[in-house]
C-alpha cells in the first residue's frame, strides 16, 4: 500500500474486494455502475486518496471515500482499510437489507412441483446457460 501515487480504478476495485476479478470490475465500470467524484469513469482512470466513489453492485449501492491505495489484493481485513463508507450509505444498505429480509426479497415459492414438461424446459434452460 502506498498513499502518494494513484492506481487504476479497476485494479483498486479488485484489490478492495468489491469485485472478484478485474474483468468484473472493468465490466461494472463500462456499464456505468461506478462513479468517481460524481462523474462517469473508465477502467484506466487513476484514483487517489480522498476520491469519492459510488458503486452499484447488484442491488447494493455503496458511497465510499478512498483512504488508501493498493494494487495488490490482500486479505479482507486489509481490503477494508482501503476505503471508508459514509454513515448514510451504511444506514441505507442496512435498512434495505432488513426490508428484503422481511418481505422475503420477492421470492415467490411455486404452488406445486414442476410437471414433466416444465422440468424439461428447466433442464434445457440450465444446459443453455452453463
Amino acid at each position: 500500500m502506498s498513499n502518494d501515487s494513484g492506481v487504476r480504478l479497476d485494479i483498486w476495485l479488485w484489490a478492495a474486494r468489491f469485485f472478484k476479478t478485474r474483468s468484473l470490475a472493468k465490466q461494472a465500470i463500462e456499464g456505468s455502475k461506478i462513479e468517481v467524484n460524481e462523474a462517469a469513469a473508465k477502467p484506466a482512470r487513476v484514483i487517489h486518496v480522498d476520491d469519492q466513489l459510488r458503486i452499484t453492485r447488484g442491488i447494493e449501492r455503496f458511497s465510499i471515500r478512498v483512504t488508501a491505495i493498493s494494487a495488490v489484493r490482500g486479505p479482507a481485513s486489509v481490503a477494508q482499510t482501503l476505503y471508508e463508507e459514509s454513515a448514510e450509505s451504511l444506514a441505507t444498505r442496512e435498512s434495505e437489507r432488513e426490508m428484503r429480509r422481511l418481505t422475503g426479497a420477492g421470492f415467490d415459492h411455486p404452488q406445486k412441483r414442476p410437471d414433466k414438461h416444465s422440468r424439461r424446459l428447466l433442464r434445457e434452460f440450465k444446459e443453455r446457460n452453463s
